[in-house]
């Protein structure tokens, strides 16, 4: 009787021969990535949900088939699939959220990252990784604060991060803490206080778009403490930031804490040419940063940072098997208060890998390249008779409609966008109306890439 050939074991991606094992693979990858994208050929799928659900379905065929195809034919058809159908940051005409294009050498860093599998619950699961992370996020909050002992967390983002603000401060000061915050404000924010259970979040009407310090006055004059404010700097919808000196002004008389949400528009602190925008920034007891967003990272890439690090204490946690007592005494770190996560990725090395390519002027650039994306947008659409500009911008986000229109068919206009493929803009109220969103997060971005989007919405609003 014959024994059959054991399949051979599949290789892994570290170890002394992990190297050679990906060669090939990534080969495969990037030429699929290379197939996919042209097939797609624009920034989205054309087809709509239901195409785009067939194709993967055809695909993938069975999820679980009885035998498998193999490394070489699993990557080529499900990364070509992938990118086919994906929406994809890095075309210009991919502008609807805060959905950066990452960077090439952000992304290649991540890969090590994943193929060393560093987890930051424990020191000897990542030595070198939790050595890297305790030297970014000190730099990083330096950056942020002038006190001695600022610090930060490595977060998800600013969902993560907001809750994360939330917690602190009710450690700080008990359940029975009051939060304010702007309209403007994150959706995250309001649910954050009711997975504390904290008092339902109140939110302070901001017409304007951001939080006027009169009406935040009067809200605190009539609110019994504790109180924590939330400021936004960078809003979803419009890429606005709260006035953010005479909100601080305004916590210091009243005795309340004060958090900002600046996981849009904080890296604006790293270019000399827009950091006055941030004026009041660092004022704040808490930080939400995001480098997901203008940071041009993989996500996930938020941050969190405090003026002083002993605000992070009520986050210690111990755990026999990960930070025994006799370890830490022993001088091991302990990092599982760094996170509320146990497992965690090495997030900050491809961070760390970014700062160090760029540099700060490097970076600067960048912010500034698609802040001028943005005012470029911006003064194509004021001059152009067929269009109406609700702003100039603040950050990277320009709000506009097509004159004349309505709201129905400006969300109808939106989806046979998306429908065709063709460009991928986002949606947003204000001032009682509907417009459309350019949130322009890509450095590459040309004056003639924006000619074209200009004039695929007039040809798509004229004819």
């Amino acid at each position: 009787m014959t024994v059959p050939t054991p399949a051979p074991t599949p290789p892994l991606a570290g170890g002394r021969h992990g190297a050679d094992a990906l060669r090939p693979l990534l080969d495969t990858a990037l030429t699929a990535l290379a197939t996919g994208a042209k097939e797609r050929g624009g920034p989205l799928p054309a087809g709509g949900p239901d195409a785009t659900a067939a194709r993967v379905a055809a695909a993938l065929g069975d999820v679980l088939p009885a035998h498998g195809t193999g490394d070489d034919e699993a990557l080529r058809t499900l990364v070509h699939t992938l990118t086919a159908g994906a929406a994809d940051p890095a075309d210009p005409l991919c502008a609807a959220h805060l959905h950066c294009p990452p960077l090439a050498v952000a992304a290649v860093a991540d890969l090590a990252a994943s193929v060393l599998n560093p987890s930051l619950d424990s020191w000897d699961q990542a030595p070198a990784a939790s050595a890297i992370e305790a030297h970014l996020t000190r730099t990083l909050a330096a950056e942020l604060y002038a006190t001695p002992r600022a610090d930060a967390l490595l977060t998800t983002g600013g969902t993560e991060a907001n809750q994360l603000a939330l917690l602190l401060a009710r450690e700080r000061h008990g359940p029975h803490l009051t939060v304010l915050h702007g309209a403007n404000a994150h959706h995250s924010v309001p649910r954050a206080a009711w997975l504390l259970g904290l008092p339902p979040a109140r939110a302070l009407p901001t017409p304007n778009g951001t939080l006027d310090p009169a009406t935040l006055a009067e809200a605190l004059a009539h609110t019994p403490g504790p109180v924590l404010v939330t400021a936004t700097a960078g809003t979803t919808d419009a890429g606005l930031i709260d006035p953010l000196t005479p909100l601080a002004d305004l916590c210091d008389r009243h005795g309340a804490d004060l958090h900002i949400d600046a996981a849009y528009g904080g890296t604006l602190a790293l270019s000399p040419r827009h950091r006055h925008l941030l004026d009041g920034l660092t004022r704040a007891r808490s930080l939400t940063l995001d480098l997901h967003k203008l940071g041009w990272q993989p996500v996930a890439a938020g941050l969190l940072a405090v003026r002083d690090t002993a605000d992070l204490a009520p986050l210690a946690h111990q755990a026999d098997y990960l930070n025994a007592t006799d370890d830490t005494d022993a001088g091991l770190p302990d990092l599982l208060g760094r996170s509320l996560r146990t497992t965690r990725r090495p997030d900050a090395f491809k961070i760390a890998v970014t700062l160090r390519s760029l540099g700060r002027d490097g970076l600067a650039r960048l912010i500034d390249l698609t802040c001028a994306a943005a005012h470029r947008l911006a003064d194509l659409l004021d001059a152009h008779p067929g269009f109406e500009l609700h702003a100039r911008p603040t950050l990277t986000t320009v709000l506009f409609r097509p004159t004349p229109t309505d709201d129905d068919r400006l969300a109808t206009l939106r989806r046979t966008l998306l429908q065709d493929g063709t460009a991928v803009l986002g949606r947003a109220t204000a001032d009682g109306r509907l417009w459309l969103k350019a949130t322009l997060l890509n450095p590459h971005t040309t004056a003639r890439d924006l000619d074209t989007l200009v004039a695929l919405l007039e040809g798509r609003t004229h004819r």
